[in-house]
């Protein structure tokens, strides 16, 4: 697999987090910014995929539920969340 060619940006950042950045480069945490920017956006990237996952999860679990079983009032769904809630709750203390 061919590696792409990295392409050189410049970003503005506030000055704490500017501070934080250069504060990990030169504790060794990192060998650059360009490093830890890197990593950042591993992170932030792998965030995403997980958040639509989710969101991609729910719509499932949304659509399986409005084309199954029979509808319930919106008073009787939340009347029903709370008591499991307070159940819940009272094994937890």
């Amino acid at each position: 697999m061919q590696q792409e060619k990295a392409a050189r940006i410049t970003i503005t950042l506030p000055p704490d987090m500017l501070a934080a950045i250069k504060k990990e480069v030169r504790s060794g945490s990192y060998g650059s910014t360009s490093e830890l920017i890197r990593d950042a956006m591993r992170m932030w990237q792998k965030r995403e995929e997980e958040h639509k996952a989710r969101i991609s999860l729910i719509r499932e679990r949304l659509l399986h539920s409005e084309q199954n079983g029979d509808p319930v009032p919106f008073n009787t769904a939340f009347k029903t969340i709370e008591e499991l809630h307070k159940r819940r709750s009272k094994k937890e203390a």
